[in-house]
């Protein structure tokens, strides 16, 4: 009867993690569609003076333009991503919400990222903080730096003292 439920529960986290995915999938190809509806490429916006502008580029590499044009290599970076990452979100044996929250974030960032380089081959970024010389981002690529980041507490924090819990 337990076990049932705590099977039932895990059912239902999974499927709040994917819809974490989702919502990033979402929120970065709606806001990708604002911006190429309303700017010119290279245009820019301040949003918030001194700190955030829209600056619509497109790009057809990686951070910071990194192996342009190589969109056959991003393909199956990505789809070894996703299927890597949807491996750790349905295995039982790594089951922690800092661990799943990171990985949803990622997968959301990298389906995002993903739907720009099959349908556009480039991404569009939008993100420019005007307070630091930084590349141009978009939600995608937040969604995957703060999983990462996620991730990482998780296996600094919690991986190694669970293990010595489990012992």
């Amino acid at each position: 009867m337990i076990t049932e439920k705590l099977a039932g529960y895990s059912k239902i986290m999974q499927f709040l993690y994917l819809i974490i995915s989702l919502v990033i999938v979402l929120a970065d190809q709606g806001l990708k569609t604002f911006i190429v509806n309303n700017y010119q490429v290279g245009e820019v916006h301040q949003v918030i003076p001194g700190i955030l502008s829209f600056n619509y580029l497109q790009n057809n590499g990686a951070a910071w333009n990194i192996l342009s044009g190589q969109m056959w290599l991003f393909y199956a970076i990505s789809i070894v991503a996703i299927i890597v990452c949807l491996y750790f979100l349905f295995n039982k044996k790594y089951k922690h919400p800092l661990f799943d929250v990171g990985l949803a974030l990622i997968l959301g960032g990298i389906i995002g990222n993903f739907v720009d380089r099959i349908h556009l081959k480039y991404v569009i970024d939008m993100f420019q903080l005007d307070f630091v010389q930084f590349n141009i981002f978009n939600i995608a690529d937040s969604a995957i730096t703060i999983g990462v980041i996620l991730v990482f507490a998780y296996l600094v924090f919690f991986d190694e003292k669970e293990q010595d819990d489990a012992k």
